[in-house]
């Protein structure tokens, strides 16, 4: 199959077995052959493959690496879930199920990119496997709960009133829709998720890392990359983005696409 923006990018679904279910991922491939470690892209809270939209081809294309991004449990064409979360959720995902996703797909060394929760997620996806990431993208990663965190969620929970909204997030979750609001709204709002951070974390992260974010993100201020910069014991790269909000690699693509492809021509 071809992604139509790219015609010379192949791409292929595949499905990943786990004990809760099936996990629905999509793999983007570069014409010739592939010479350097892939790429694996984390979701947001509400996202899932298809809400990358052209931007994993696009990166393909940009860095001639393979691209994966998947679905994860509960969300997107993965199996649904009958209950929320728990409070470990983010450190979870590293220990529960991207070593699944490394094993049925081959994945040796490889560059984890995470947006937003996904950001979170990717970093303790390269603290557990710090012998093989090769390098960690954060794009409006979350590192701890701010006040502007939750205002933002609590905005958010009141737009999802509108019905419009919620028939929106459908077309992509199908009847889980529900499920993905209250698994972002009811875990971050949880009292005892307060305290959540990534600072005993990001320690552990020793590859080169490049923390993207828009300085206008109603989820997060300034103070996350910097808590991520500040933190890591890799080389970081902090690229803090004037009048972008909390998806770059949708407000800007072209300045995303270039910052990843240099960064990781420099980490090879």
């Amino acid at each position: 199959m071809f992604d139509s923006s790219h015609s010379d990018i192949r791409f292929h679904d595949v499905w990943i077995e786990h004990p809760q279910g099936r996990i629905f991922a999509r793999s983007w491939e570069p014409p010739g052959e592939e010479s350097a470690s892939p790429i694996v892209l984390l979701h947001d809270s509400l996202g899932c493959v298809a809400l990358w939209r052209d931007f994993p081809a696009a990166l393909c294309a940009q860095t001639g690496r393979r691209v994966i991004a998947y679905d994860r449990l509960g969300f997107g064409r993965s199996t649904a879930r009958e209950t929320l979360p728990a409070l470990s959720f983010v450190a979870d995902e590293a220990t529960e199920v991207f070593p699944l996703v490394r094993q049925q797909l081959g994945l040796d060394r490889f560059v984890v990119l995470g947006h937003s929760v996904g950001g979170g997620m990717a970093v303790h996806c390269a603290a557990q496997f710090a012998n093989h990431c090769e390098a960690l993208i954060t794009v409006s990663a979350q590192a701890f709960v701010e006040a502007r965190t939750i205002q933002g969620i609590e905005a958010a929970k009141q737009m999802f009133q509108d019905a419009a909204q919620q028939q929106r997030l459908a077309r992509y979750h199908g009847d889980k829709a529900p499920w993905v609001l209250a698994a972002w709204i009811e875990r971050w709002l949880d009292p005892d998720f307060a305290h959540w951070s990534l600072a005993t974390v990001l320690p552990n992260v020793y590859c080169p890392v490049l923390a993207i974010h828009g300085a206008e993100d109603p989820y997060g201020s300034a103070r996350h990359p910097q808590m991520i910069a500040q933190l890591c014991n890799g080389p970081v790269q902090l690229a803090l983005m004037d009048e972008v909000f909390h998806v770059p690699h949708r407000e800007q693509p072209a300045r995303v696409l270039e910052w990843v492809a240099k960064f990781l021509a420099q980490s090879r």
